[in-house]
Parts: C-alpha cells; sequence; structure tokens
C-alpha cells in the first residue's frame, strides 16, 4: 500500500515536473525572447540612423565653414567688403559733410552784404580815386573780376584796365582789404562829356564775371568828383601800391 501510495507521489511529482516544463516553453516562445532581440535591433538602427543624422550634420557644418567654390563666402572683393554707398562713406560722411559741414571755414564771394567799400580821391596820381574793400564777414572772401562803377545816372560802367589782371584772385580773409583805382579823367584834358558826379554805385562780380545784385554806395566828397569819356578801372588788387600803380 506504501508502495503504491509511493508510486503515485512519483508520479505526481513528474507530471507536475513535465507541466513546468512545458510551461517554461510556452513562456519562451511567448514573444518576450523575440522582443527582446527586437529591441536590440532597433535600437541598433536607431543608433545607425542617428549616427547618419550625426554626419550629416557635420557635413552640413563643414560646408557652411569651408564652402569651398560654392561662391557663398563673401571676398575681400565680394560685395561684403564694399561700402554700401560705393564711395567709404561710412567713414567719409563725416568727411564730405567736411567742407560742406565746415562750412564756417568755406570761401564765399565778396559782396555788399559780407563788405565794407570806401571810396577816396587822390592827389597822386592825380585825376584818381582808390576803392578799397574790407571784409566785415566771418569767413574769407573771394574779390572777383573788377568793380563795375557808376557815377551818378550812368548808363554803362567804364572798361577795365587789361594789363592790371592779377595772377591770382584777390583773397581776403575777415578783416583784410583789397583795392581797385579809378582814373577819373584824362590828365592831359583829352577826354569829353566832362562833368561832377556826387553819388556812385560799385557792384561786385562773381566767378564768372556777371556782376552782382548787391551793390555798394561808397560816399563822395560833399562837392563831388570830375569824371570824362576817359574814365576806366583796374582789376581788384591784393596790395594798395598794385592798385595806384595804374
Amino acid at each position: 500500500m506504501s508502495s503504491v501510495r509511493t508510486s503515485r507521489t512519483r508520479l505526481l511529482t513528474a507530471a507536475a515536473a513535465a507541466a513546468i516544463a512545458v510551461l517554461s516553453l510556452t513562456a519562451c516562445d511567448d514573444g518576450e525572447g523575440v522582443q527582446s532581440e527586437g529591441s536590440s535591433s532597433d535600437a541598433s538602427s536607431s543608433a545607425s540612423s542617428s549616427d547618419s543624422a550625426s554626419s550629416g550634420s557635420d557635413s552640413s557644418s563643414d560646408k557652411d565653414a569651408n564652402p569651398g567654390s560654392s561662391g557663398s563666402k563673401p571676398t575681400a572683393d565680394g560685395p561684403a567688403a564694399k561700402d554700401p554707398a560705393g564711395s567709404g562713406n561710412g567713414k567719409n560722411g563725416s568727411d564730405n559733410s567736411g567742407d560742406s559741414g565746415k562750412s564756417g571755414g568755406k570761401n564765399v564771394t565778396c559782396q555788399g552784404s559780407n563788405t565794407k567799400m570806401v571810396a577816396a580821391p587822390l592827389n597822386r596820381p592825380v585825376n584818381h580815386m582808390l576803392l578799397t574793400v574790407t571784409n566785415t564777414g566771418s569767413k574769407t572772401c573771394y574779390l572777383y573780376g573788377y568793380p563795375a562803377v557808376r557815377f551818378g545816372e550812368a548808363q554803362s560802367v567804364p572798361p577795365v584796365i587789361e594789363d592790371s589782371h592779377p595772377q591770382a584772385v584777390v583773397t581776403l580773409p575777415p578783416g583784410e582789404s583789397g583795392y581797385a583805382s579809378v582814373n577819373l579823367s584824362a590828365a592831359d584834358g583829352s577826354g569829353t562829356n566832362g562833368n561832377t558826379e556826387k553819388s556812385l554805385t560799385v557792384y561786385y562780380q562773381d566767378r564768372n564775371g556777371e556782376s552782382l545784385s548787391s551793390g555798394a554806395n561808397p560816399s563822395l566828397p560833399a562837392k563831388g568828383v570830375y569824371v570824362d569819356s576817359s574814365i576806366k578801372v583796374t582789376y581788384w588788387q591784393q596790395s594798395m601800391d598794385d592798385a595806384i600803380s595804374w
């Protein structure tokens, strides 16, 4: 009896062991093992893709840093190296405004608004009158050409002595003076149509020799000055001696 129970117990134990073995095999085939291998494969694939993406990114970075012959990198002579204005105005803007910006030092034309004129008859040379123009402005002015003088109601201006033409334009810094002389009449009495004038208007000229509208009205002696047809003037001179030498 005891022997039979022992046999049954062994059989049950063996059956249980077999069942456990079957269950183990079933567990091995339930896909978990396969899933594990699949995860490894996917991880490997993902790592490979990541490496590839990283490689692509590195390649792109290298291309941006070293464009080679792509033409995308500006050179020293390329547009990026040039001034947008095309004339170097980055610095030159202040330089260019230099001449226009430094208007306080820019030379202008001498005229009635920035000068004072004095007319003084001379004893020597005889029948001569000296015109003195003084710069009363704050800027240096150019005294162009010669004085266009009109005595009284004269309809025309007297001619200029061509030989008196200076070698350079008369330049008057503030406070400085320029000169011209007027030969009022012929010393030998050869002039005609002489008469005494008591008023004088003097017009300045621009660099083109045109008379400016802004003139001067220097005073004459109360008795006036005698003028005849031989009247003529000199060009403006830098010195008084040059003016009265004609």
